[in-house]
């Protein structure tokens, strides 16, 4: 008995040392190698070394890309696969185990466990990493990019090409993406790594910035005048004034004999002819939109918009003139100049000078008030501010007799009342009298007692707008001197 018990007891004592001993080495085992039921990425890894796992893994790596972002904050993507660019799990395969070794692992006999690893780094190919980085659109310009400063004429004005400043530095942005893959980051700003520098400027370099100083001075001064032409304002813009400055055959602004630039004075004058063109009205035909529907050409007669020409090229030479020396100077100016909305700006709202200014001013000196006299329709209508007011019926002159109101773009001269009209064969004495043109003008006709229709023909007036009393009155009352009128037939 007592055999047999010790047998037992040997045996048990044996089975437990075994078993110790296999729960040793399969501990030991388990530091280097993955614990049963581990899935790391979807990988299964029980009993595979770090090394193997980390294959496995690169291997099952879908198709990614890396992110460089350039000086200008805009992305650009590079593929992996295309880069030579492998990721490396080791340093978080070792992390993990070390975690889960020992007798952790025993813990992984209840269920599977799952994990996500991300890689600690990348190991990139520099040869392969260099083409595909050359290959991206902002670094292709950047090579194609000329060195070195020049002042440039472009279609917004005069600009400067600095091609010396913030330059890509090829090589070093390489050397910055291959530090930053091994650090395991795939957003990679180039700014954050210093791959743009300055490269020295030359003495022609230098010559250009100093140029270029003073375009931009001019142009920021000469920005402030905006000219006020009523209901539009004309800014002098970077276009126009690089256009105002004296070239030479490079394009680039000629300097005086003391370096400064140069104003163009013909060009300065041609560009105040070219403002009174679009705005002068005088002796012009207009096309006006008639009430009775359709489109009439009507000539300006006594009424109209003329510049003066000679008052604002001496105005607007004297203002650049003086921003282009960097001196101050006297504009001699005739206009009228208030300060614009930014006025802790400078800038100048330049009312320009007219030999002849209309009721409105602007590119229609018509405007929505008028008055509108049809000689074929024999009516006469007031518009105050687009709203139709007062309409008509009227007598013109009389075409049988070549005595017919001439038509035209006139004005309102004058307004007065109880006038006696004189003329060869006849004396008349009206309430209201609003001459327009010559000794020809509106005013009521209490001898009449009927108007419209073809009177004018036969028994029309001697080349007055006669107009009933009651209406007269109301559109007398209505009126200001200066207001447009347009005859037609």
């Amino acid at each position: 008995m007592k055999k047999l018990f010790r047998f037992l007891l040997m045996f048990l004592l044996g089975g437990l040392f075994l078993g110790l001993l296999g729960l040793l080495a399969l501990t030991m085992y388990y530091r280097s190698n993955f614990p049963v039921n581990t899935w790391i990425n979807g990988v299964y890894c029980t009993g595979k070394s770090i090394e193997q796992i980390n294959e496995e893994l690169v291997n099952a790596q879908e198709a990614s890309v890396i992110t460089i972002v350039d000086a200008d904050c805009v992305n650009w993507e590079i593929d992996m696969l295309a880069a030579g660019i492998r990721p490396d799990f080791s340093d978080a395969l070792k992390s993990y185990l070390r975690k889960n070794a020992s007798v952790f692992w025993m813990d992984n006999l209840k269920k599977p466990v799952s994990s996500n690893l991300v890689p600690g780094k990348y190991v990139a190919e520099e040869e392969k990493l260099l083409a595909c980085f050359q290959e991206l659109p902002f670094v292709a310009q950047e090579r194609e990019k000329p060195e070195g400063v020049r002042v440039s004429l472009s279609p917004e004005g005069f600009v400067l090409q600095d091609g010396n400043t913030n330059r890509l530095n090829v090589q070093k942005a390489c050397d910055y993406l291959s530090d930053c893959l091994a650090k395991g980051q795939t957003l990679i700003d180039l700014s954050a790594g210093e791959c743009y520098e300055d490269l020295a400027d030359s003495a022609l370099d230098k010559r250009q910035r100093d140029i270029w100083e003073q375009v931009d001075g001019f142009i920021v001064r000469g920005s402030r005048i905006v000219y006020d032409m009523g209901a539009e304002q004309i800014p002098l813009t970077p276009a126009v004034l690089s256009g105002l400055l004296v070239t030479g055959t490079d394009g680039c602004p000629a300097l005086d004999d003391e370096g400064h630039i140069v104003l163009d004075e013909e060009k300065v004058l041609s560009w105040v002819d070219a403002l009174a063109e679009d705005y002068d009205t005088c002796g012009m035909e207009k096309e006006f939109q008639s009430t009775r529907g359709d489109i009439v050409t009507v000539s300006y007669v006594t009424y109209g918009t003329k510049l003066d020409r000679e008052a604002e090229k001496t105005y607007l030479l004297g203002a650049l003139q003086g921003h282009a020396g960097g001196q101050p100077s006297d504009t001699g100016q005739t206009g009228q100049d208030t300060a614009g909305p930014d006025a802790a700006g400078g800038t100048d709202m330049h009312v320009p000078a007219y030999i002849q200014e209309g009721y409105v001013r602007g590119l229609d000196d018509i405007g929505d008030t008028y008055i509108e006299i049809d000689m074929s329709q024999q009516r006469m209508y007031y518009y105050a501010k687009g709203k139709l007011e007062l309409e008509t019926d009227i007598v013109t002159g009389n075409t049988g007799r070549r005595m017919g109101t001439p038509q035209g773009i006139n004005y309102v001269h004058a307004k007065q009342r109880n006038q006696t009209l004189r003329g060869a064969d006849y004396e008349s004495f009206v309430k209201y009298w609003v001459p327009v043109v010559g000794n020809i003008g509106i005013h009521d006709a209490s001898w009449r007692g009927s108007f419209g229709g073809q009177i004018y023909q036969t028994n029309g007036s001697h080349g007055c707008i006669n107009t009933p009393s009651g209406n007269m009155s109301q559109l007398y009352d209505m009126l200001e001197v200066g207001m447009p009128v347009i005859m037609f037939y």
